[in-house]
C-alpha cells in the first residue's frame, strides 16, 4: 500500500480509470487526479526554484475550502516539507503567535499580515495553473520520507499566548488515515462531501482519506445553507458526507420535509468533533433508513480512533462506540495506574495507544510529559467500559459534577433531557450549591424547540429517567449555546456566562420573541381572533417615530377577497415593472404600512412600526412575512386605484406589507452572521 498521501495521488493520476476521475470537487471545477498531480508537481517545484522549501522546512497555508488549498498543501508535502493549516478566519495577532512560536520557511496566505516572509495563495496557484499547463521544466524526484518525519501540525484555532500544535508524523497520518477507511468503509467510488474547515482532524482526515483511496472529495464553505449542501449533494452526486454534531439539527430544521428525501440519497454519514446525542442518533435512523450512520471519537492528537455504526447498534446508543483496530485503550485512575471501569463510580480517564497518535506538542517538553506517559496518550476524558469494548463518556475530567458525593455525569443529563419534545438542544455544567449543602449541583442551559418551554414539565420527564439528585436544580433559556469554531460545546462560555449572570434570565420573553422569529409564508386558513389582532397592530403605534411626527398609516385586510384582488393586482403590476415579489401564499390577514412621503423619516417609521407588528404576531404564535414590492410601485396606476378603494392617502408610500397568519409549518430557521459585531 502506499506510504503517503502524495504518493497515493501520483498512483491514481497515473491509473486508467482514475487519471481522469474527479479528485477534488468545488462549485463549478472539477480537478481530476491528473490535473492534481500536475498541479502538485508545479506547486513543489515553484515552492523549491522560488522560495528555497526542501525537505524538513515549514510551511505555513491558510486553510481555504477550495482546490487551491489541496494543491498546495500536497505541493508542500511532495517536497518533505512539513505543512501547517490556518484557520481561514484567523486574525492577525493569532497568524503571527504561531508564526513566530515555529519560525516558517514561508506564509502562503491573502490575509493582511506585516513583518513576515509571505506569498498570496490566490497568485501562487494561479501561477500554479499556468505552469501545470504549459510545463514546468525538470521535474522534482518524489521522494519517500522516513515515516517518523513530521508531515504536518495542526493548531488550536485562536489561541492565546503559546501556539499548541500537535505533531503528526507520516506514520501517524498514515495510520489515521486507515482508521478512517476502516472505520466507515470508504470506497474509491464514493464521492465525499466535506463542508468542514480543512485545518481542523476531521475534515483533514477525511480530506487524506478520499484521496489516499482515489474517491472523490466535494468541498462546501460550511453548513450555513441548506440549498448548498442540496446543490452539493445533487450536482456531484454525492455519497457520503461528513458532518459535526451541532450542523445536523440546523440543516434538519432548514431542510424540514425534503431532509431524508435529500439526506438519504447518502450511503452514509460520519459524524466526528464531538458525540451525536441520544435523540439525535435515534431521530437519523429512523429517518435515514438506507443511510448507514457512523459517529467517530476522535482529537487532534489521535485522530479517528473510536467507530460506532449508529446504525447497527441501537443498543450502544449511549456510547462512543469501540476503538477500531490498532488501536488500544485503558482506563487509569488518579494515581495513573489501570483501573477496572465499569460504571461512573469506578470511571477513569481514557488513554489510548497506537500509530495514529502524535508525536508530541511542537517545542513544548512540559506538556508532552503530562500528556505521553510510557507510550500512552492520555486524555482528560472520563469514561468506562462495557464487557464488549465500547466506551462511554462521562466528560471531561473537571466536569463531572459531585452531588453530596454523587457523581454525575453532564452527558448523560443531555442525552436525556433532549429526548424531552420541548428541548431542541441543551448543556449542563456543575456550579457551587446556593445552600451550600451538597457541594456542587447541576443546571441546564436550554435551547427550547419553540416559544413553549414548561420548566416543570422538563422537571417531571427527567424524574421518571434519572435519579433525583441528577435533575437539575436550575433551568436557564438561551436563544443559542456557545459553540466552539468546530461546532463543540463552548463549556468555559458557559461557565463564564454563570459566574456573571448566574441563573439571571437573560432570554426574557422579549428577547425570545426577537430572536425566534423568522418569516412565515405558509398559513393555515384559522383567522385570527380580532382581539389579538388589535393588539398586534396596536404595537405599530408604539414604535419610535422620528421627531414624534407619526405620520403612517395602517391598513388591515382580512376579506378574502379583497386580499385576493391585492394579490392579482400586485403580481401582475410587479411582474411588468421587473420588481420582486415573493413569499405571498395564502395569509389570512394583510397589514399595509404606509407612511407620508414628505416625512424625511418616513421609511425608518414604517419598518420600525412593521417589525414592532411582527413581533407583536410572534408573542401570539402568529407567523409573518414581510413583503416589499409596493414601495417602488405604489404610485403606479392601478396600484394606485387599489390603495385608493383601502383609504390610503395620495401623500402616502406603503413601505411595508406584512402577512400573517398561523404558520402551517414550523419556519426555516437560517444561520445569522454573528461575525458582524465590532467592539471598540
Amino acid at each position: 500500500m502506499y506510504k503517503t498521501i502524495v504518493e497515493a495521488v501520483l498512483a491514481h493520476g497515473r491509473e486508467p480509470g482514475l487519471a481522469d476521475k474527479a479528485a477534488v470537487g468545488f462549485k463549478g471545477v472539477r480537478v481530476t487526479y491528473a490535473q492534481l498531480c500536475e498541479q502538485m508537481k508545479a506547486a513543489a517545484h515553484k515552492l523549491q526554484t522560488e522560495y528555497g522549501v526542501g525537505r524538513g522546512d515549514i510551511v505555513m497555508l491558510t486553510a481555504m475550502s477550495k482546490p487551491e488549498y489541496v494543491v498546495l498543501l500536497l505541493g508542500a508535502q511532495y517536497l518533505g516539507a512539513v505543512t501547517v493549516p490556518l484557520d481561514k478566519k484567523s486574525k492577525e495577532k493569532n497568524i503571527l503567535d504561531v508564526y513566530q512560536f515555529i519560525g516558517p520557511k514561508l506564509l502562503l496566505t491573502d490575509s493582511k499580515v506585516e513583518g513576515v516572509n509571505k506569498a498570496s495563495l490566490k497568485k501562487f496557484y494561479q501561477d500554479v495553473l499556468g505552469q501545470a499547463e504549459n510545463g514546468i521544466g525538470p521535474e522534482i524526484e518524489y521522494t519517500l520520507p522516513k515515516q517518523e518525519d513530521v508531515a504536518e501540525m495542526l493548531f488550536t484555532t485562536g489561541t492565546t499566548g503559546t501556539p499548541k500544535g500537535a505533531m503528526l508524523t507520516y506514520k501517524t497520518l498514515y495510520a489515521s488515515t486507515h482508521n478512517t477507511w476502516n472505520g466507515v468503509g470508504m470506497e474509491t467510488s464514493d464521492v465525499v462531501l466535506i463542508p468542514l474547515p480543512l485545518n481542523h482532524s476531521v475534515g483533514m482526515r477525511v480530506l487524506r482519506t478520499a484521496l489516499y483511496v482515489g474517491a472523490t472529495v466535494v468541498i462546501q464553505n460550511g453548513f450555513t445553507f441548506a440549498k448548498e449542501l442540496e446543490r452539493n449533494i445533487t450536482d456531484f452526486a454525492c455519497t457520503a458526507l461528513v458532518s459535526v454534531p451541532a450542523s445536523i439539527d440546523l440543516i434538519m430544521r432548514q431542510m424540514q420535509g425534503q431532509f431524508a428525501e435529500i439526506l438519504g440519497r447518502l450511503r452514509y454519514i460520519e459524524f466526528g468533533a464531538g458525540s451525536l446525542s441520544y435523540d439525535m442518533k435515534k431521530k437519523l435512523t429512523a429517518l435515514l433508513p438506507d443511510t448507514t450512520i457512523f459517529n467517530t471519537w476522535g482529537s487532534t492528537e489521535t485522530g479517528g480512533a473510536i467507530f460506532l455504526n449508529v446504525s447497527e447498534r441501537p443498543d450502544k446508543y449511549t456510547s462512543l462506540g469501540k476503538p477500531i483496530a490498532g488501536v488500544s485503550l485503558k482506563v487509569v485512575g488518579k494515581d495513573g495506574k489501570e483501573v477496572k471501569a465499569k460504571d461512573i463510580d469506578t470511571a477513569g480517564r481514557m488513554a489510548l495507544k497506537g500509530d495514529m497518535q502524535m508525536a508530541g506538542y511542537y517545542n513544548l517538553p512540559e506538556e508532552n510529559a503530562k500528556t505521553l506517559v510510557d507510550g500512552w496518550l492520555l486524555t482528560n476524558d472520563m469514561v468506562y467500559t462495557d464487557d464488549e469494548g465500547y466506551v462511554y463518556m462521562l466528560g471531561r475530567a473537571d466536569a463531572i459534577i459531585n452531588v453530596g458525593g454523587e457523581k454525575v455525569s453532564p452527558i448523560e443529563v443531555e442525552n436525556i433531557a433532549q429526548e424531552f419534545e420541548q428541548v431542541r438542544e441543551c448543556a449542563c455544567i456543575g456550579v457551587k450549591d446556593p445552600d451550600d449543602t451538597l457541594g456542587f449541583v447541576p443546571v441546564l442551559y436550554v435551547v427550547p424547540q419553540g416559544n413553549e418551554f414548561d420548566r416543570n414539565a422538563l422537571t417531571k420527564f427527567l424524574s421518571t429517567k434519572m435519579e433525583a439528585y441528577k435533575i437539575p436544580h436550575k433551568y436557564i433559556v438561551l436563544e443559542e449555546l456557545p459553540r466552539k469554531r468546530m461546532q463543540k460545546l463552548d463549556y468555559k462560555a458557559l461557565r463564564k456566562l454563570w459566574e456573571e449572570n448566574g441563573d439571571e434570565e437573560l432570554m426574557n420573553p422579549v428577547i425570545r420573541a426577537i430572536y425566534n422569529r423568522h418569516s412565515v409564508r405558509e398559513f393555515t386558513d384559522e383567522q385570527i381572533p380580532r382581539a389579538k389582532l388589535e393588539m398586534i397592530v396596536k404595537a405599530g403605534i408604539y414604535a419610535p417615530s422620528g421627531h414624534n411626527m407619526q405620520t403612517w398609516k395602517f391598513t388591515v385586510i382580512q376579506d378574502a377577497g379583497k386580499i385576493a384582488q391585492y394579490r392579482e393586482t400586485v403580481s401582475a403590476v410587479a411582474k411588468e415593472k421587473g420588481v420582486y415579489f415573493y413569499g405571498f401564499n395564502n395569509p389570512t390577514t394583510l397589514v399595509l404600512v404606509s407612511n407620508d412621503r414628505r416625512n424625511d423619516n418616513c421609511i425608518q417609521d414604517s419598518s420600525c412600526a412593521a417589525e414592532n407588528i411582527m413581533l407583536a404576531a410572534g408573542s401570539y404564535g402568529i407567523g409573518t412575512v414581510w413583503l416589499n414590492a409596493l414601495k417602488t410601485i405604489s404610485d403606479e396606476p392601478r396600484i394606485r386605484e387599489l390603495l385608493d378603494s383601502y383609504g390610503i392617502p395620495k401623500t402616502h408610500i406603503v413601505w411595508s406589507t406584512v402577512a400573517m397568519g398561523y404558520p402551517a409549518k414550523e419556519p426555516k430557521a437560517l444561520a445569522k452572521k454573528m461575525g458582524v459585531i465590532q467592539w471598540l
